[in-house]
């Protein structure tokens, strides 16, 4: 597959997990990754390079402008610019399922911090250099729980203001040939799920019953759709939602 070859991909929260596998995909597709994460990302770019791929692993909180703008301006230094962004970075696995009037102010601001300023800073990030190269792609990652509800009220919102980000954004950027869409995939057993088995068990244990294809979806099931809106393929979409859950939900 080379359908990226030549296009420069940030990816946040790309060390571990879902955005691990989107990574590995771009770069198999013929892309050069710029992989950030809280945690220090290099392994994910070793197994990259290891492969025959180019990436390097920048360690930046995505709510930090400073940091974002350091981890594009190492992109654009090493690869010459920017072309794709993954918004992939996000809280969810660790938060507690429990009654809306138990959940603490605080984690409200968290969650809206991390899963949405996070991405408006990471698009503020790239956005000088898409306009340079008078073209781009921004994917967000946003979930089924925006259209369906679910025991985590902040998460839920969290993902229903991506994806009215992700169709204002389009409306703004379409002058600039940057192309806004989002993803917004079911419960994934990603590895944050694992690590934290006891507070996801029950999401867990009904995702796959709910599904027409019943089985659970993992990592790499999101990875296509993430690359046909990243290329050349989906060049006249744009402001839209891909939903991939195995047919949970019909969108």
């Amino acid at each position: 597959m080379t359908e990226l070859t030549g296009r420069v991909a940030v990816v946040t929260g790309g060390g571990a997990g879902i955005g691990r596998e989107i990574c590995l995909d771009l770069a198999s597709a013929g892309a050069d990754v710029v992989i950030t994460d809280r945690s220090d990302p290099s392994a994910v770019a070793d197994e990259i390079v290891a492969a025959g791929g180019r990436a390097i692993a920048v360690m930046a909180d995505v709510t930090s402008e400073s940091d974002m703008a350091a981890a594009v301006a190492a992109g654009i230094e090493v690869f010459g610019g920017i072309d794709i962004l993954v918004n992939n970075a996000g809280i969810f696995a660790s938060l507690k399922n429990r009654p809306f009037e138990d959940i603490p102010l605080e984690e409200w601001r968290l969650v809206f911090d991390i899963n949405v300023l996070g991405s408006a800073v990471a698009v503020k990030s790239v956005l000088p250099s898409m306009r340079t190269r008078a073209a781009g792609s921004i994917v967000n990652i946003a979930s089924t729980t925006a259209f369906k509800g679910s025991g985590l009220p902040h998460y839920a919102s969290s993902k229903g203001a991506i994806i009215a980000l992700t169709k204002s954004l389009a409306r703004e950027f379409g002058g600039d040939v940057i192309r806004v869409n989002a993803v917004a995939p079911g419960f994934t057993v990603s590895a944050g799920v694992e690590q934290n088995a006891d507070q996801t068990a029950k999401m867990r244990a009904n995702a796959a019953g709910s599904r027409v294809l019943k089985r659970e979806m993992m990592p790499d099931d999101i990875v296509g759709a993430v690359r046909f809106l990243a290329g050349p393929a989906s060049a006249f979409i744009t402001g839209q939602t891909i939903v991939v859950d195995g047919g949970a939900y019909f969108h």
